[in-house]
């Protein structure tokens, strides 16, 4: 398995100085793209960057307007961490300025990426702080943040500020900004360029058409982002460890995980730039909220054994939780005398005569936390849920108020979902089907797609060679 980041050939840039790396003090990676396109692979260049690293020690924080965490019960497990071991540590945030942007521009002769020293395409995205200011000249200001590296390092990731600069320009820069006016650094932005693989060459399991059990992950896919990379690391790992184990391939669909949507643009569509991994990617995100994830991929996860007994069972207990809940919503009544004054004080119509409490929900002001301050059989029934109480009244409210969405939008991924049943790889022979146009006959020949919707959604294809290819199928 392959997860080679920026080291393939990595090449680092500060202002006129390159050096060879993945990372910074970090040797490169050689010789693997070479023997990897000897066989026929294809690889391209791409570059990224980073931001400098500071000492919080040498920073101003009272000239800094400081950013707290979250500390509800939202966290970015399901499992049931209590206390929290961690220390919750916050960022801080200040701006450029005019004094800033003139450095800046100063420094701009100098900078790789405009004076022709770096020709790979870096990330849409992430633009460079020298990006920012060449293009949207009219802002007078950029936001910075200051983001902890780890609880006890005093090293701080300054998001906002990625450069190439020259080490000089991008201190005098960071100097004009007053809450850095004594500012020391660990070590300063950098861009670097590096290989990557065509990702049309991968099956959606991400292993290599071209070589059985080589599997490929992360930005040697051509895409960036720490979450982009995590994700496919996990199906790449799952499918890895089925392949030793003698288990089937594991696969996520577009309707049922971001990493799905993720890998399926990858193996379909190919990339032209660095890919990062947005919620207007996807047609189904109704489904795919963060509040169902568990619902979504437990069971699929501890199908094949990733998730352990302990997770499952907190799943179904949470399965289990939500179901009594919602249950009581869909068959318990309120009295015009019980639910009125809320529905009054909040400037709502109030009821004639009795109603479901599922349907009283649904009027937007309302909340399932505000509907149990009036009606003391329901803050009871909340009471009965003895751990993740929060979680579960969340997650229940939010089935009952998006029901006819979340229903809708389930009823059209199923309708495509049969276009995805459709096997056709191995079945055409792309290049003699003249009732196709040219280009489509190149693309399915190039990318061999799986199944019919796969082939749907490759750039290029229309309706019409889609159902060309049904009607050959006898569809």
């Amino acid at each position: 398995m392959l997860t080679n980041g920026t080291f393939l050939n990595g090449l680092i840039h500060v202002g006129k100085v390159q050096v060879k790396g993945g990372r910074m003090s970090e040797p490169a990676s050689t010789g693997l793209t070479e023997q990897l396109t000897s066989i026929g692979f294809t690889s391209q260049r791409m570059k990224t960057g980073t931001p400098v690293r500071i000492d919080i020690r040498s920073v101003d924080l009272s000239l800094t307007e400081i950013q707290n965490g979250d500390c509800d019960f939202h966290k970015f497990s399901y499992l049931d961490y209590e206390p929290r071991n961690l220390k919750q540590l916050p960022c801080y945030l200040l701006n450029t300025n005019e004094e800033v942007h003139n450095v800046l521009r100063s420094g701009i002769k100098d900078s790789p990426l405009y004076n022709g020293q770096i020709k790979s395409i870096g990330p849409r995205y992430c633009p460079s702080i020298e990006t920012k200011i060449i293009t949207f000249p009219d802002k007078q200001t950029h936001p910075l943040f200051l983001e902890p590296e780890s609880e006890e390092s005093t090293e701080y990731y300054l998001n906002g500020f990625s450069s190439s600069l020259p080490m000089d320009i991008q201190i005098n820069a960071l100097q004009a900004i007053p809450a850095f006016k004594n500012i020391h650094i660990f070590r300063p932005g950098y861009a670097i360029e590096y290989d990557y693989f065509e990702p049309t060459q991968l099956t959606h399991s991400l292993e290599t058409k071209q070589i059985q059990n080589l599997f490929f992950a992360g930005q040697i896919n051509g895409t960036t982002g720490y979450e982009e990379a995590a994700g496919q690391g996990l199906i790449a790992g799952i499918n890895a460890h089925q392949k030793c184990h003698g288990g089937s391939e594991f696969t996520l669909q577009r309707n049922e995980a971001y990493i799905g949507v993720l890998i399926d643009d990858l193996v379909t569509k190919g990339v032209d730039e660095p890919y990062r991994m947005f919620t207007s990617r996807a047609e189904y995100r109704i489904l795919l909220r963060q509040d169902d994830a568990d619902a979504r991929l437990t069971t699929k996860s501890h199908k094949i054994g990733l998730a352990d007994n302990t997770r499952y069972k907190l799943w179904k207990e949470k399965e289990k939780q939500c179901a009594i809940l919602k249950d009581f919503l869909e068959t318990t009544t309120a009295s015009p005398a019980e639910i009125n004054p809320l529905l009054e004080r909040l400037g709502n119509s109030p009821i004639k005569q009795g109603a479901k409490y599922k349907d009283i929900l649904l009027r937007p002001d309302l909340s399932i936390t505000k509907m149990a301050e009036e009606l003391p059989l329901l803050k009871l029934k909340i009471d009965e849920i003895l751990n993740r109480k929060e979680e579960i009244t969340e997650a229940v409210e939010i089935s009952v108020k998006y029901a006819g969405y979340i229903s809708r939008e389930k009823l059209i991924a199923d309708k495509l979902q049969r276009l995805e049943e459709i096997k056709i790889k191995g079945k055409f022979e792309y290049s003699s089907i003249q009732a196709i146009s040219i280009e489509a006959r190149q693309k399915l020949t190039k990318a061999d797609p799986e199944t019919i919707a796969q082939a749907a959604r490759i750039p290029g294809i229309s309706p019409s060679d889609i159902n060309i290819l049904l009607t050959l199928m006898g569809r």
